[in-house]
């Protein structure tokens, strides 16, 4: 049986003067490239209904647990949790996770609100808990 998530992924990212606003597209589409993008004056902003694409890049990457400790260390209440992704990184079909000072070429902000099966339910699905750098497989 086949687990069925149901999540809302908000997105967000600033246009610099000095930037062409479609590459900053690409740089959203590439880690989400089923969202809906919108674009508007100095912003863009996208919805998508899931990570699926993310958690490939994370598995590629094996970065899983550093992406584990972003979710769940951004958390805002029982549904929902944020976290930002630098955007040249993006670019490049790169993860890489905005900590500490703000990046000088501004973050993708995103905001995932769970509302089946629950928060740790879906970041086991996007990035599963591993033992020696390996995703642990719950069925063994």
């Amino acid at each position: 049986m086949t687990d069925v998530y149901r999540v809302d992924v908000e997105l967000a990212a600033p246009v610099f003067p000095t930037e062409v606003t479609a590459r900053v597209v690409d740089a959203v589409e590439n880690l989400f490239p089923n969202a809906d993008i919108e674009e508007s004056h100095g912003e863009i902003r996208g919805e998508a209904h899931s990570l699926d694409h993310l958690s490939e890049l994370l598995h590629r990457q094996e970065i899983l647990d550093t992406a584990r400790g972003e979710f769940f260390g951004n958390r805002e209440g029982e549904d929902t949790f944020t976290f930002a992704l630098k955007k040249g990184a993006a670019f490049q079909s790169r993860v890489n996770f905005s900590v500490g000072e703000p990046d000088e070429l501004g973050e993708i902000t995103v905001r995932v609100r769970v509302h089946e099966p629950g928060i740790e339910e879906y970041v086991d699905h996007v990035a599963p808990p591993t033992e020696g750098g390996r995703p642990i497989d719950p069925e063994a």
